[in-house]
């Protein structure tokens, strides 16, 4: 008689390896919390299923049979890769295991992501993960189309819950110096107002999050900015401020440092900034994966706030 394997019931092969260990039915029974006639049944249909004879009558107990022997070394390669199996299963469970595609605009990967993802190697050495940089506007396409499963965005403003799609959430407040040419007016001012800047050429992008971030910081000081110059890339803004065509607003986490015929002033009075948010599809911020990893990027962004980084 010819049996597939996956017409075998694994309850059967573990009351025959108990039946093993034990040495009599009774004793099996009381192991399983079965009754000895239960233990006679699952072991008669084991033997009517694999078409071999597991037990013989040995005396007033029985034994297994040389067929039984040989089905009990597979059954322990079994048993023993389901146990593999449930070990890793209960890793994804758990959060250990599994992956995580992390979808950021280009300033908050060095800053935010590949630390917070560092951290996470270490403490979930098998959650694989995936980043995929796209501009601050394009990371909720990714997001609602499922090919990812975190997104770092901006704001103007800290995220409401008007749209049900997903959850949302400030990372931190990211401060905003005003970049000016080297020999401009107001490069000698510790802490200039925006109002003052109010006639200049500004250099901002066509669309998206940063620009709504100019135009808000520059409202919030009382002025329209007119752009000079339509540019979102900070090499290309520096660049075009270093050589005078204008100034602009330049994130801390852009983390300009030195350039070259650029001054970098932190206007204190405005105390411009721009909102660094989380954002996942509704409900799977549940996953023990997805909130591993928003732990370790609220953890990152805790020592950012606290570091000179920002503005206190």
């Amino acid at each position: 008689m010819s049996v597939r394997m996956t017409d075998w019931d694994l309850r059967k092969l573990r009351v025959l390896r108990t039946l093993q260990e034990l040495g009599t039915v009774r004793a099996t029974a009381e192991a399983l919390s079965m009754t000895p006639s239960a233990v006679s049944q699952q072991l008669s249909s084991l033997s009517h299923q694999v078409g071999v004879a597991l037990l013989e009558a040995h005396g007033r107990r029985v034994r297994l049979t040389d067929a039984a022997h040989v089905l009990l070394r597979h059954t322990d390669v079994v048993l023993a890769q389901l146990e593999r199996a449930e070990a890793e299963l209960d890793g994804f469970v758990r959060g250990e295991a599994g992956r995580v595609r992390v979808g950021s605009f280009a300033t908050a990967i060095p800053t935010l992501v590949v630390p917070a993802l560092h951290a996470l190697r270490r403490t979930h050495p098998h959650l694989r993960t995936r980043v995929h940089q796209a501009e601050a506007a394009e990371v909720y396409e990714l997001l609602a189309a499922g090919e990812v499963d975190i997104v770092l965005s901006l704001a103007a403003q800290v995220p409401g819950d008007q749209d049900g799609r997903y959850e949302r959430g400030e990372l931190l407040t990211d401060p905003l110096d005003v970049a000016l040419p080297a020999g401009h007016r107001s490069a000698d001012a510790p802490a200039p107002h925006l109002r003052d800047l109010a006639e200049e050429q500004w250099i901002f992008g066509a669309s998206g999050p940063w620009r709504d971030i100019t135009l808000a910081a520059c409202a919030q000081a009382g002025f329209v900015p007119v752009q000079g110059h339509v540019a979102s890339d900070w090499r290309a803004i520096l660049d075009m401020v270093a050589a005078g065509l204008g100034v602009a607003l330049i994130p801390r986490l852009a983390a300009a440092g030195q350039t070259p015929g650029v001054v970098l002033r932190t206007p204190r009075a405005d105390r411009p900034r721009r909102h660094v948010v989380w954002a996942v599809r509704a409900g799977s911020g549940q996953r023990p994966q997805i909130d591993a990893a928003l732990s370790a990027l609220n953890r990152i962004a805790a020592d950012l706030r606290s570091s000179s980084v920002q503005i206190k």
